[in-house]
């Protein structure tokens, strides 16, 4: 029986590390700028999940030193409404990164939205210029998920150079640019997702796994190779039988863990590293303006 356990990627404390560097990074650039920098995040609704993932980075950025320009609109806001509130922060000069909060009511076209974030200020990393930016490996503002992931790696010293990477999801949000960065390192990665055929032989390829689907406890341990770097963006509410509900992450972590070298907690792992990539976009892009 293998009694082994993995050591975690700890998001969590690496996350504070960041957030507290960037509190002295705002401090020293202050003086010279003249205000700190500025974050607006942007929810329409009133999504429990969303609305509690916007007070984090709220609480985040009052901790680093940056100046919150959120608003929250009503369920029944209109398209040319939020079209005009962004544009009005794209020329607003305190304002360094614009984002909005996903899920939006169905009715609205998210994408048109972020088309309209000027690509500087785009805190998120999504607009496509970035997307393009990262395409040639050009200097922009990253996609948060998939740079937390990438610098949490780093952080552990994990080694991607020539690697066998598999990345499950397909995402814009996650899987498509962080295929795109681990390319960048070196790694060989292959992209599984909902279609491909015999999921268990692609992810047991894998030095580094990285679940980003959204299903809960869809990696099993039969599923890892094992000595794998197991990193687990996704995150699930569930609820027991007495109604009781917890997040979860792709993997099932319980039986992963006896399994992988390395692997990320949910909560505590990729969460936190979102928060802080956002962040540290915030104020890359404030640095620039002083430029």
């Amino acid at each position: 029986m293998n009694t082994k356990t993995s050591h975690l990627l700890d998001g969590k404390a690496l996350a504070e590390r960041i957030q507290a560097e960037l509190k002295e990074r705002i401090q020293s650039l202050q003086p010279q700028i003249g205000r700190p920098p500025g974050l607006a995040v942007l929810m329409v609704g009133d999504n429990p999940a969303s609305a509690a993932y916007v007070r984090n980075k709220e609480r985040a950025c009052t901790k680093a030193g940056i100046a919150s320009f959120g608003q929250h609109f009503p369920v029944n806001t209109t398209q040319s409404e939020l079209e005009q509130v962004i544009q009005a922060l794209n020329q607003d000069q305190r304002v360094d990164g614009i984002l909005v909060q996903l899920p939006l009511p169905d009715r609205l076209d998210a994408v048109a939205l972020l088309h309209q974030i000027d690509p500087d200020k785009d805190a998120d990393g999504l607009h496509p210029v970035n997307l393009g930016r990262l395409v040639r490996g050009e200097h922009g503002l990253r996609s948060c998920t998939p740079a937390g992931v990438m610098r949490l790696l780093q952080e552990y010293q994990i080694q991607l150079k020539g690697k066998q990477a598999v990345v499950v999801g397909r995402s814009i949000l996650v899987g498509k640019p962080l295929t795109l960065m681990l390319l960048e390192a070196d790694a060989t990665v292959t992209i599984a997702h909902s279609r491909s055929q015999d999921l268990p032989a692609i992810t047991k390829s894998a030095d580094i796994l990285i679940a980003a689907v959204g299903r809960p406890a869809l990696i099993t341990a039969e599923m890892v190779k094992p000595g794998a770097v197991v990193v687990d963006v996704g995150i699930n509410r569930v609820s027991d039988a007495t109604g009781n509900s917890r997040l979860v992450g792709d993997v099932d972590f319980e039986s992963v863990q006896g399994v992988a070298e390395y692997i990320t907690p949910v909560p505590g792992g990729i969460g936190p590293m979102t928060v802080a990539m956002l962040l540290q976009n915030t104020v890359l892009s404030y640095s620039q303006r002083q430029k």
